[in-house]
């Protein structure tokens, strides 16, 4: 806990916390935008799609080299 030597120090104090709060805030609905962005049907297409991609070249290459 922090001792205050003065009403300045309190009021610096709030103002920093009041700041840092609303920056919490905005970095919230950053978030909230990129959840939804990624949720939408398209992305999960397109991470599948990666997916299956990608397993269907391990498959091509332990076929070739068996």
């Amino acid at each position: 806990m922090k001792a205050y030597k003065n009403l300045d120090e309190i009021n610096l104090d709030l103002k920093r916390l009041s700041l840092e709060r609303q920056i919490a805030l905005e970095e919230m609905k950053g978030l909230k935008t990129e959840v939804r962005h990624d949720l939408r049907p398209y992305n999960w297409i397109y991470t599948a799609l990666s997916m299956a991609k990608e397993y269907g070249v391990i498959y091509l290459v332990r076929k070739v080299f068996r």
